[in-house]
């Protein structure tokens, strides 16, 4: 935009610093009125020397006006960053080999390495020209309604640079006296800056970052009276709380607390070259922008991303603000992504004397309320929200997480677990939901090994890393490199029973000494760690065994009270038996791992079991209230159904594929009428539709032994879909059937 409509040929100094800095802004503050100067967001400074009675003329609205500053000019307006042309004073010239792009905010150049450009003359002006027209900005007709002229000694250029454009005739050359001499440009970009403002105007949130920035308290509490987010933030990651904190505005500080301001969120900005990166920046914008409205003391190379405003103000080593924090509720002792808390930032004195206080009085308040929080809400209730059924497993890693977080278990050895039982029912989920709770949200608390990816013997490198002299030796392995990252991480080892032998050699060490050496030689101490290996072995004795069980209780039940709900209730908690365990459950594990040393480092071998009736019907409905929310997210549809629907569909349930044949089965028999119904147009936007079971003739192919498979007629129960209308009245969906169009589909 800035390129249109430039009037012409910019000064060659200017030229050369737009084609190397493309963008330009302008960052407003929250002085109100003529409080800020615009500036340019390149590297260099250009100066504009005023001779005599300089001057400049805007459109009123543009907010712009000239104000000595130092023996020169500067173009003072609603922006705060400034826009300059010409040497500064006393300057005399370049020196050899200066660079032009190293002397702008944050970059350490000397004056020497000052871009120098020749002094413009500037002639006041007394009244606005009209705007041009045909153009969206507000930028005068000609150039010479803004300034008289801009002088250049230096030969005319040429090409791309000696572009003219009058008002709507882009591309003519100007004569005469309406011609536009060199350098002429200058005022028409100081113009496009100044509308690129008025376009876009601060928001209150931009307002209050600035604010918090130049300590302006008064500004802070009008913005948040006026209800600006106190946890907003830049556009490059970090808060007003923040700013505050690395620029030691410590009366900034404390009005953003007493509003609410959150201290222990992390800024969300890295390193300069990643976020231009990430946001698809020039590098130099992002250090200017960072330098300008955060800081300009920090190390551009290093990541702060994770920082929270406690870590700036242990950085910026003000007391103060430190104790205003702390007293707030900040956390002294949250990691930034690098792993650092703000003592590992603490210089010597007061402000680490306070942190190391602080982090003490902290762990005790932070271990009273974990207790207080697991003797009020178990462990065993939390998993029991996620996971249907399965109570026996809940309750042994409850117990034994129980042990471990009140210090009742063996420090030098982590915890191991081993869970057994068919695919899908729920050894996987409750590794993620133990993670979970150990380490909240964090995402490197669990660590998830496929072990399918272990087969062979060479692959073992990738489980720790290969040996000097081999490929992929600086990269680590995948085991360690997270373990060292988080050595108390929940550690899932999916499907261990297909992982070669040495790798189990290697899970030995581990699971006895709680430490692994990795292929450069370190080593890794994890003995906080806990260890859960999942396995289908013996998975067909166990589902068999759990069944007969069940048959058992469920008759002798009956027997007892008959068709008493709470009594048959509890056939849902049986148990298996230790004779079972060692008699049928033992020798098969013994046979697979061929290890007694392997299996004896296992400190819980906990057993999944099939689901019985009642189970399945939560995960019927549990399956149906997913795909309900989605009909009324996309298509704004009520879905309904009754406990004879979810009977049919819990009929569906296979014992080898566990809560996967029931999400299957309800996506077949239901999810697909929905999808055909839609297809055909026959659901009403904002409609009720409810699931009915419905008994048809079919045939069936039936197979008898010694003998040829037959057919009989039968009936089964079918789901169907209606429509209930506003009068309450329903009627049935004649969902045709796409390879017979002709004919009702029925969905089995």
């Amino acid at each position: 935009m800035l390129a249109s409509l430039a009037f012409c040929p910019l000064p060659q100094g200017l030229a050369r610093l737009l084609r190397a800095r493309p963008r330009w802004s302008l960052s407003p503050t929250t002085h109100g009125t003529a409080a800020a100067v615009a500036e340019g967001a390149g590297a260099a400074r250009l100066v504009l020397a005023a001779g005599g009675r300089g001057g400049l003329a805007l459109p009123p609205h543009a907010g712009l006006s000239w104000r000595p500053a130092a023996g020169r000019e500067r173009l003072r307006g609603p922006g705060r960053d400034v826009l300059m042309a010409g040497p500064l004073p006393g300057d005399t010239g370049p020196a050899p080999g200066g660079s032009p792009l190293v002397n702008g905010p944050g970059l350490k150049g000397t004056s020497t390495d000052r871009p120098r450009l020749p002094a413009p003359r500037l002639a006041p002006l007394q009244t606005p020209r009209p705007l041009v027209t045909g153009l969206a900005s507000p930028v005068p007709a000609t150039s010479s309604s803004l300034m008289a002229s801009l002088r250049e000694p230096t030969p005319r250029p040429s090409g791309a640079e000696q572009h003219c454009c009058h008002a709507g005739h882009p591309g003519r050359r100007q004569s005469g006296a309406g011609s536009c001499s060199p350098g002429a440009g200058l005022p028409v970009l100081i113009a496009a800056l100044a509308y690129c403002y008025l376009r876009d105007r601060l928001s209150k949130e931009d307002a209050l970052l600035e604010a918090a920035r130049i300590n302006n308290v008064s500004e802070v509490n009008r913005l948040l009276e006026e209800g600006a987010d106190v946890n907003t933030r830049h556009r490059l990651g970090w808060t007003a709380l923040m700013v505050a904190a690395i620029s030691r505005n410590s009366s900034v500080v404390k009005a953003l607390l007493k509003a609410n301001a959150d201290p222990n969120l992390g800024d969300d900005f890295s390193s300069v070259y990643e976020i231009a990166k990430e946001k698809g920046l020039h590098s130099l914008e992002v250090l200017v922008t960072r330098e300008d409205d955060f800081n300009n003391r920090l190390n551009i190379r290093a990541n702060f991303k994770g920082c929270t405003a406690l870590h700036y103000a242990v950085l910026a080593d003000d007391y103060l603000t430190v104790k205003l924090l702390l007293d707030a509720g900040a956390n002294p002792l949250q990691k930034n992504e690098m792993g650092h808390t703000p003592l590992d930032y603490a210089r010597e004195g007061e402000v680490m004397n306070l942190l190391r206080a602080s982090e003490a009085k902290f762990q005790e308040e932070l271990r009273r309320r974990e207790v207080e929080e697991r003797r009020r809400f178990p462990l065993e209730q939390r998993l029991k929200e996620h996971i249907i059924g399965q109570e026996n497993a809940i309750a042994t890693v409850g117990a034994a997480i129980r042990r471990k977080e009140n210090g009742w278990y063996d420090e030098e050895h982590p915890l191991v677990f081993l869970f057994l039982g068919s695919s899908g029912i729920g050894k996987t989920e409750l590794a993620k939901q133990t993670a979970k709770y150990i380490h909240k949200d964090i995402k490197k608390g669990f660590i998830r090994l496929d072990m399918s990816e272990f087969q062979e013997r060479h692959e073992v490198a990738k489980f720790i890393g290969s040996p000097p002299g081999y490929v992929g030796h600086e990269e680590g392995g995948q085991l360690t490199k997270k373990l060292r990252q988080c050595p108390n991480a929940v550690v899932l080892f999916d499907e261990v029973d297909k992982a070669h032998p040495d790798v189990l050699t290697i899970m030995l060490q581990l699971f006895d000494e709680g430490r692994l050496t990795d292929g450069k030689g370190k080593t890794i101490d994890c003995k906080d760690a806990i260890f859960i290996m999942t396995s289908n072995v013996a998975s067909e004795e166990i589902a068999q065994h759990a069944l007969q069980l069940r048959q058992e209780a469920m008759e002798m039940s009956k027997k007892r009270i008959a068709e008493n709900l709470e009594d048959v209730q509890i056939t849902d908690k049986i148990t298996i038996s230790k004779q079972f365990k060692e008699k049928v459950i033992r020798p098969i594990l013994k046979a697979h791992f061929r290890r007694d040393e392997f299996l004896g480092r296992i400190n819980e071998i906990v057993y999944f079991l099939p689901f019985c009736h009642s189970e399945l019907i939560q995960l019927v409905n549990k399956e149906l209230n997913f795909w309900a929310k989605k009909a009324k997210a996309r298509h704004n549809i009520t879905l309904q159904w009754d406990r004879e629907v979810m009977d049919v569909l819990a009929d569906g349930y296979n014992l080898h594929y566990g809560a996967r044949s029931i999400k299957h089965e309800v996506e077949r028999r239901v999810v697909n009428q929905l999808a055909a119904a839609y297809e055909q147009d026959l659901l009403p936007q904002g409609c009720t539709l409810r699931i009915i079971v419905e008994d048809s003739d079919k045939q069936l192919l039936k197979a008898t032994e010694g003998s040829s498979p037959s057919t009989e007629k039968s009936k089964v129960p079918t789901l169907r879909l209606e429509i209930v209308e506003k009068d309450r009245k329903a009627r049935k969906l004649e969902i045709q059937a796409p390879l017979n169009p002709k004919n009702i589909t029925y969905f089995l």
